[in-house]
């Protein structure tokens, strides 16, 4: 598996993103956001999280505009993966490439915690190494982590077994407790919490190991 990680000015978790891929066997470039085109023979993109651009104007949306996520989107109309974690997840709402928007949390405050999150589907790349139903501990830190889509939009997550994850305990107001969502053909996730920071035993949890492990095994077995 290649794994691209994309950088903005004010990301924080790319590293953070790029060991968990490397931890699963991944060979991983780092993508700067001016580079327009990304490296040949990617498998993934991963879009990490942080605070692109400072998260001015709207979280994620100064970065969707930057060049390298014309490629990134084209990447995904391909057929190609695409993972975005926290402010990633924001960034891929922004290009379209996921439905929905990620507003203010419903405190209106930061949240850095770690929480329960209960794996919707197992039906997907990034979920084949989970069981539908279990719940795994992962970080979250956001302060624009709200899910927000309209009626229609949230019956066809749900009719569709697009919701990957969800709150056991809802931090942010999310609707229908949404932590991450797949594409219409699942090769695109985005999701709030932090996988990439719970990968390591020295983390004090490997809850997350499982998802780079499974897209590991899966992109290079393809």
């Amino acid at each position: 598996m290649h794994a691209a990680v994309v950088v903005f000015p004010g990301s924080n978790c790319d590293r953070d993103l790029a060991e968990a891929f490397k931890a699963a066997g991944a060979k991983v470039s780092m993508v700067w956001h001016k580079d327009s085109t990304l490296p040949q023979g990617v498998d993934i993109v991963g879009i990490p999280g942080g605070f692109s651009y400072g998260d001015y104007l709207r979280c994620g949306a100064i970065a969707a505009n930057s060049p390298i996520c014309k490629s990134v989107a084209a990447h995904a109309e391909r057929g190609g993966f695409v993972l975005g974690v926290c402010n990633g997840f924001q960034v891929l709402t922004e290009t379209g490439l996921l439905p929905g928007a990620l507003l203010r949390n419903a405190g209106l405050k930061y949240i850095c915690r770690t929480v329960g999150l209960r794996v919707e589907t197992s039906d997907s790349e990034y979920t084949a190494g989970y069981n539908a139903g279990d719940v795994i501990q992962i970080p979250i830190a956001h302060h624009d982590g709200n899910y927000f889509a309209d009626a229609d939009t949230l019956a066809a997550l749900r009719d569709q077994d697009r919701v990957a994850f969800t709150y056991t305990d809802n931090p942010n107001g999310a609707q229908a407790n949404i932590a991450g969502i797949l594409s219409e053909n699942r090769r695109v996730l985005g999701m709030m919490p932090h996988p990439e920071r719970a990968a390591d035993p020295g983390h004090g949890g490997t809850d997350g190991a499982a998802l780079f492990r499974a897209l590991s095994g899966a992109l290079t077995a393809a």
